[in-house]
C-alpha cells in the first residue's frame, strides 16, 4: 500500500512540528517546505518557483501554515511582512500546484478567526458571522482571498481553517500564559469580559485528519472549541490548573502599556472572539475537548 504523502508549507513553527510528528506515527511520507537551513527541511523562501515544487508532485495533502507571526508591533514593515508572507506564499503554491504533474488531492490552508467582528456574546459562525474591520481583519481577507483566487486544478479540494487560538504545552499561548500566572499576574485582563475562542492541539490534530478522510469536507471552517469563554474565566482555570490562588488584574490602560514593553500589540488579549464550529458540529466532527477547565488540565 502506497504511503500517503503530506507536504507542510510553513512547518518550522509550533503547528508544523506537531503535524510532522502527527503524520509521522501514522506511516505517512511528510516533507516540509521552510525558510530554515535546520536538517529534515526542504528550503523554500515562501516567494518564488524553484526546484522545491517537484516535492508536490504525487502529494496527497498540501497544508499551507507560511505567515510571519502577529505577535509583533504593527508598524508599516511589520504589516507589509505579515501580509506578503501570506499572500506571496498562497499564490506560489497555487501557481506550483497548478504546473505539477500529479497535484494533491487536498490542500488546506491556514486563515484566522480574527476576521470576525469583535463580540461580547453574539456567536459568530460560518454561515452568519459578522466580518470586522481593521488590520487583523483586511489581513484575514486578503490571505483567503489568494487562497481561493489560486488557479489550482478544479480537481483539488479546498478547506480554508480560520483557526482560534490553539493550545498545546509547547504552544506559544500556554507558555507564556503560565509564566504570567507563576508570577502572579494571572488575574483578568482589561475588563475580562471579552470572549475567548479556543482550541485544543489533540482536536486541532484530530480535524485535520477529519479533513483529510471527508472527501465531502469543502470551504470554510472555524476551527474553534464549541464553548467560548470570558476572559476572567480563561484566567481562573488557568491559575487552578498552575496550582496558583492569587492572580492580579491588568487594567486596560496596563495591557496597553505591557504590549508596548514586549513589542506586541493590546489587541491579542482584549480582543473579544466569540466564534464557534457550526459546520465541524453539523457535519459530524466530535470534539474531545469542549471544557476549557479541563483541557488546561492537560496542558500544564
Amino acid at each position: 500500500m502506497k504511503k500517503r504523502k503530506i507536504v507542510i508549507a510553513g512547518g518550522s513553527g509550533f503547528l508544523g512540528k506537531e503535524l510532522k510528528e502527527h503524520f509521522t506515527k501514522q506511516g505517512c511520507e511528510v516533507v516540509v517546505l521552510a525558510r530554515s537551513k535546520d536538517e529534515g527541511y526542504t528550503q523554500w523562501d515562501g516567494e518564488t518557483i524553484g526546484e522545491w515544487t517537484e516535492v508536490l508532485d504525487g502529494a496527497d495533502v498540501l497544508i499551507n501554515l507560511c505567515g510571519k507571526s502577529v505577535d509583533c508591533r504593527y508598524n508599516e514593515r511589520n504589516k507589509r511582512q505579515i501580509f506578503d508572507s501570506r499572500t506571496k506564499s498562497t499564490g506560489i503554491l497555487g501557481e506550483a500546484v497548478r504546473l505539477a504533474k500529479s497535484p494533491p488531492k487536498l490542500w488546506m490552508n491556514a486563515s484566522t478567526a480574527t476576521i470576525y467582528a469583535h463580540s461580547d456574546g453574539e456567536e459568530n459562525d460560518e454561515e452568519t458571522g459578522v466580518i470586522g474591520e481593521g488590520f487583523s481583519v483586511e489581513v484575514a481577507k486578503r490571505w483567503e482571498k489568494a487562497f481561493f483566487e489560486a488557479e489550482a486544478p478544479q480537481s483539488i479540494r479546498k478547506v480554508c481553517l480560520r483557526m482560534t487560538i490553539i493550545l498545546g504545552k509547547n504552544g506559544p499561548f500556554m507558555q507564556v500564559m503560565k509564566k504570567i500566572v507563576k508570577m502572579r499576574l494571572g488575574g483578568r485582563q482589561g475588563s475580562g469580559e471579552q470572549q475567548f475562542s479556543w482550541l485544543h492541539l489533540d482536536d486541532y490534530l484530530a480535524i485535520v485528519d477529519w479533513f483529510v478522510e471527508n472527501e465531502s469536507a469543502e470551504g470554510i471552517y472555524n476551527l474553534a472549541a464549541p464553548n467560548p469563554e470570558k476572559n476572567k474565566d480563561v484566567m481562573a482555570y488557568l491559575r487552578k490548573a498552575c496550582g496558583v490562588k492569587i492572580g492580579l488584574p491588568a487594567p486596560e490602560l496596563l495591557v496597553h502599556l505591557g504590549a508596548f514593553i514586549m513589542r506586541t500589540e493590546p489587541e491579542l488579549p482584549l480582543k473579544s472572539r466569540c466564534v464557534v464550529p457550526k459546520r465541524l458540529l453539523d457535519e459530524g466532527y466530535r470534539f474531545k475537548h469542549e471544557n476549557l477547565e479541563s483541557a488546561f488540565m492537560t496542558l500544564v
